[in-house]
């Protein structure tokens, strides 16, 4: 049915399919509908393959007597005053659309390379040489554009029946046989007319990429994986290179396993799981790596190890060391075999014996000493090889014990020893153990140790000196030194002869004594408060008064002594003297005993007086009591 509006946009309506229309569309309707107006889609729904070519079927009538301008194919949305659109002038329609009609009833068109966006409502329009001839035919060709995809089960397991079929999203217009593919590849002996594809008891050979077309078209289906599950088989070991492992070499194990999913993978070491994943690699191999492995396979659908491989590593001597047989201490005379101990692969042939570092030139796998000596201490090592290489072992001391032996004195400071100094005494002893050291002064012991150390030395330290020189193995003395210890004058003195009070005329000998080694030979005398000496020797004749003192000197320093005084009187005045000390003496006794007998007189009195109150005091009892004594 057309339909005409007064803006000259006419709407077409098909007898058979006229839905009621919105109500944009009834106000748009102008004019009266009639028998003999029309387009007819056949069919008016179309579903297409992507990519695929349409044809879109239509006839039109119209009004006796309107000659056809133009005509052309359309799509909404369609508004109110505004021309539609000539898809004919679309960039995006132009190169694939192609008019098949007339304009005289055929209206048929054609689009091509359709895709998923060309999915709309198609009218086709034309317009006549009246100013109300345009008309529409609405509603129009449903054009629905589809893709194809493949539906697969998730899991696929060996043996399994397999049904894929091949979906788009609404019923194809067109009759469609269906053409499928793995990975790319045709299978041309399935070309089911139906969109199903059955794979009967898969096998691994079965897995690949499924993509499914219809035929006659172009568009292929995305690609569905299908993926045959099966447990492992076919494991084995790898060895990476070959012949002789040597350590330090790299080494790579390779699990060789056909599995689907992929196994995981775990190494075994004898019993114990040693690592994971389907290579594994020991960077630098040692003999600790040495054993039989193998890998075990497994997924969710079984497991399987591999047969044992061996790795059997070959190493140079090491740990090579000396063994000393037998035990305890080595004494003097006695027989010691040293074992060269070396661990290797292959076992090591040849070996060399040092002491301290030079060759002794001696082979073999031990060497022995009879009758030992103590010359024959020392550090002692071997050299073991094999074909892949040589070590020396860590040297061992060869300890000889022996007695002390030439046992002495040494003493630190040469020469003079001064008082003060800081004197070491050293026992110099040839001893294995080393011994134990005591010092002896005289018969006394005054020390122990290898060294004795006197940091300020007196002359008490002076004597003679020796060491003891002790071990298990016995003892021996040292012979005897002398310390000598020189010293300056000290505790000075002045010796005096008689009182030191001297008639004029008189003289008293003064004797200068002091300790000192060596001994004072040099004495100076000196009057106190004098600078310059009086005298010198070690004896003085004093013939004056005052204080005097000496000085003793010997090569290490000198002393000065205490002073002594010296009185001297003269002659006459001595009896005077001697007369006022009597008389002085004599008034000093007359005045004591007068103020003796003063003393008694004034307590004689005090006495008397007391005796008075008491008596006055009983004679008159009525008197007041509290009357004051006077």
């Amino acid at each position: 049915m057309f339909h005409a509006d007064i803006k000259d946009v006419a709407m077409v309506t098909s007898v058979r399919m006229a839905p009621p229309l919105p109500l944009i569309f009834l106000l748009m309707i102008h004019g009266v509908c009639s028998q003999k107006e029309g387009v007819i889609y056949s069919p008016s729904h179309i579903c297409a393959v992507n990519d695929s070519t349409v044809t879109m079927r239509c006839t039109y009538t119209y009004p006796t007597g309107y000659n056809i301008m133009k005509v052309f194919w359309t799509k909404g949305p369609f508004q109110k005053d505004v021309e539609p659109p000539d898809l004919s002038n679309d960039t995006e329609y132009s190169q694939r659309l192609q008019y098949l009609g007339d304009k005289q009833q055929n209206c048929t068109v054609r689009l091509s390379h359709v895709t998923l966006k060309d999915s709309h409502m198609y009218c086709f329009r034309f317009i006549t040489n009246t100013t109300t001839g345009k008309w529409t035919g609405y509603p129009g060709v449903t054009l629905t554009v589809t893709d194809l995809q493949v539906e697969s089960p998730e899991r696929v397991t060996e043996g399994d029946s397999v049904n894929l079929r091949c979906k788009s999203s609404c019923a194809l217009t067109d009759r469609a046989t269906f053409i499928w593919y793995r990975n790319s590849q045709p299978l041309t002996e399935r070309r089911d007319r139906n969109n199903e594809l059955l794979l009967q008891s898969v096998r691994r050979e079965d897995s690949g990429r499924y993509s499914c077309a219809v035929d006659g078209h172009t568009h292929i289906s995305p690609a569905v994986q299908i993926n045959v599950m099966y447990p492992p088989k076919n494991v084995s070991v790898l060895i990476s290179g070959s012949g002789v492992i040597v350590e330090g070499d790299s080494v790579t194990l390779n699990c060789i396993s056909d599995s689907n999913p992929p196994a995981e993978i775990s190494w075994i070491k004898g019993g114990t799981i040693v690592g994971s994943g389907r290579i594994f690699s020991i960077s630098k191999i040692s003999s600790d790596d040495s054993g039989e492995y193998k890998c075990k396979s497994i997924n969710e659908h079984g497991g399987k190890y591999s047969d044992a491989v061996t790795l059997n590593v070959m190493y140079s001597p090491r740990n090579v060391s000396v063994l000393i047989n037998g035990s305890g201490v080595i004494v003097e005379g006695d027989s010691v075999t040293l074992n060269c101990i070396s661990d290797s692969n292959p076992p090591a042939l040849n070996f060399s014996w040092f002491k301290g570092g030079r060759n002794i030139l001696q082979s073999g796998e031990t060497y022995s000493i009879t009758n030992i000596k103590s010359e024959a201490s020392g550090d002692y090592c071997c050299s073991a090889r094999n074909k892949h290489g040589s070590q020396t072992s860590a040297a061992v001391n060869v300890n000889i014990m022996y007695p002390p032996r030439n046992v002495s004195v040494l003493i630190s400071k040469s020469g003079v020893i001064v008082e003060g100094d800081s004197v070491t005494l050293n026992c110099i002893s040839d001893s294995n153990p080393p011994a134990e050291i005591s010092w002896i002064k005289g018969r006394t012991i005054v020390g122990s140790g290898r060294i004795y150390n006197i940091s300020k030395i007196s002359s008490d330290d002076s004597g003679e000196y020796k060491c003891k020189s002790r071990n298990e193995h016995g003892e021996k003395y040292s012979d005897n030194v002398t310390l000598n210890v020189m010293y300056p004058p000290r505790i000075v003195s002045v010796l005096m002869s008689g009182s030191g009070v001297i008639v004029e005329g008189d003289s008293v000998t003064l004797n200068c004594i002091s300790d000192s080694n060596p001994p004072a030979l040099n004495f100076s005398w000196f009057k106190e408060n004098e600078t310059s000496a009086v005298g010198s020797g070690q004896s003085f004749s004093a013939l004056q008064s005052g204080r005097f003192y000496c000085q003793a000197h010997n090569q290490h320093g000198s002393q000065r002594s205490d002073a002594v005084t010296v009185t001297v009187h003269h002659r006459s005045s001595w009896h005077e003297v001697f007369g006022i000390t009597v008389e002085c003496g004599a008034i000093f006794i007359l005045v004591i005993i007068i103020i003796i007998v003063i003393l008694f007189i004034i307590k004689k009195r005090r006495s008397v007086k007391n005796e008075n109150i008491t008596v006055k005091e009983i004679s008159d009892p009525n008197e007041d009591t509290y009357t004051a004594l006077v």
